[in-house]
């Protein structure tokens, strides 16, 4: 008799556990607890940030892997590791920095590239430095002196894209640097100089070439807000210029991508994965705010993002859905996505073997009734997200600002750049406005300024979005026209 209610009892269970829905599977594993959980340890000031290089980053990291082994999460196979080392290479902006023009000296102003110089003779005066303003012109062991962007666009984003092609122009050309006058207004100019004033990241190189052109070369931005500074230079023949700068210092540090997978459950399409992925890492400390808080916490940004990540593969190790899960938590975001540009070209698992990539980064929320979805409308899983959005209440949005390229400014980008489907989930938004800036890259971001019963629909919202990708017979791809099709026929040979 024992042995037959024992018996009903498995039977029991059984039937429960593969009767479930999906939306009940998600509502089991999900909790308002286990997401605050996450968020208040990865936020706390114990972690100072988490900046990439730093022991508070590696601790970060531990409790990621860790926690992926709780759930029953398996490392990758080949590796054998939840740990991904990615080589990377610190640069300290100089010590010292005095640059004066026509006798007058400049204060805002920032180093893109440095290397230990002295100069005392007259600067060049180039336009906007683009190959047609060097025709006819000698600059062999001079400064040049130009504006920023193109003719076309002039603001800093526009300056931003271009100056690798200004570098090397000027390299080629002979010069010994560039100062770049910068049309920016004050609250921008204070972003800049948070990001060039601080340690500045790269991949460290494995193979380093000698240049063809100089080793020595110094570009500088200067803050000119209406321009005013570069109109008066275009007019005069001379430009008396004086530059004292300190060299950089490097140092090569490793930090750590954290992966870990969940074997789907369908005999073929277990061989495709859904790549789960978010950064971890944050900005550190900075300049205080009013009350004197120097810790950038990155509650929303990101550690929301992280613990997305984190109840999918609570949810996929407890129910595996029909293709394989690949999680990966990555580093180095703030320092220029070299985390997730490392992985692409450094891949665990085959790149076409990975049929959609579900990115999640935040800035904040100021709408409770939103998830937005950055390139929402540019996959063929658009309505498998939209329906998990409605099963908890909300409504899938898609980017309300694309003119702040956000699709490009995130992890995500370098999987599409490769042809694979990818788009970023994101706290709920509808612009750019105070209730974003008030906390983005600020001490403000704390764990307990976050509306927890709305982050429980969003999560929840999340893992369904996720399963009911994994689940559908048809393989998400990127719609017809979009910039990244192309890389996409070419990954998975269409």
């Amino acid at each position: 008799m024992r042995t037959i209610k024992l018996f009903s009892i498995l039977l029991l269970s059984f039937t429960t556990l593969f009767s479930q829905t999906d939306t009940q599977k998600v509502e089991s594993t999900v909790s308002k607890s286990t997401i605050e959980g996450h968020i208040y340890f990865l936020a706390d000031d114990l972690l100072k940030g988490r900046e990439t290089g730093t022991a508070e980053n590696k601790i970060a990291a531990s409790y990621l892997a860790n926690t992926l082994r709780s759930y029953g999460v398996q490392p990758v196979s080949k590796t054998g590791s939840y740990y991904q080392e990615v080589p990377l290479q610190k640069t300290s902006p100089p010590k010292k920095l005095m640059l004066k023009i026509n006798g007058e000296e400049y204060k805002k102003k920032v180093v893109l590239e440095a290397a230990k110089m002295r100069f005392n003779s007259n600067g060049v005066y180039l336009g906007y430095g683009l190959e047609e303003d060097y025709k006819g012109q000698d600059v062999k062991e001079k400064l040049v002196l130009i504006k920023a962007g193109s003719p076309e666009a002039n603001d800093a984003r526009a300056a931003f894209g271009l100056r690798e092609t200004k570098m090397e122009l000027a390299k080629k050309a002979g010069a010994l640097g560039i100062i770049e006058f910068i049309q920016a207004k004050d609250e921008m100019w204070g972003y800049i100089e948070h990001n060039f004033k601080s340690d500045r990241f790269e991949i460290a190189a494995t193979n380093t070439k000698k240049s063809d052109y100089n080793k020595s070369f110094v570009y500088l931005w200067l803050q000119d807000e209406n321009g005013a500074y570069a109109d008066d230079l275009s007019t005069k023949r001379t430009i008396p210029t004086n530059l004292i700068v300190s060299d950089k210092v490097t140092e090569k540090i490793t930090s750590q991508n954290v992966i870990g997978m969940v074997e789907g459950t369908d005999p073929k399409l277990k061989n495709e994965f859904i790549i789960y992925s978010a950064h971890y890492d944050h900005v550190g400390i900075g300049d205080p705010d009013e009350n004197g808080d120097t810790i950038y916490n990155g509650a929303r940004d990101n550690a929301v993002g992280t613990t997305t990540v984190l109840s999918m593969a609570e949810n996929l190790a407890k129910f595996p859905t029909k293709r394989s899960a690949l999680f990966i938590l990555f580093t180095a975001e703030e320092k220029g996505l070299l985390g997730s540009k490392y992985y692409v070209n450094n891949p665990v698992l085959p790149l076409d073997q990975m049929v959609y990539c579900f990115n999640s980064d935040n800035g904040g929320y100021n709408d409770t009734s939103l998830v937005t979805i950055v390139g929402l409308g540019r996959t063929t899983a658009e309505q498998n997200i939209k329906d998990a959005a409605t099963a908890f209440g909300l409504t899938a949005s898609d980017d309300p600002s694309p003119e702040q390229g956000l699709f490009d400014r995130s992890d995500n980008v370098h999987f599409a750049a490769k042809g694979i489907p990818a788009p970023t989930f994101s706290l709920g938004f509808t612009s750019f406005d105070s209730d974003i800036t008030k906390y983005y890259h600020r001490p403000a971001d704390e764990a307990d300024s976050l509306d927890y019963n709305y982050l429980l629909k969003f999560f929840r919202a999340y893992v369904l979005s996720g399963r009911k990708i994994a689940n559908d017979p048809t393989v998400p791809f990127w719609v017809s026209g979009d910039k990244y099709e192309p890389m996409g026929k070419e990954l998975y040979k269409k």
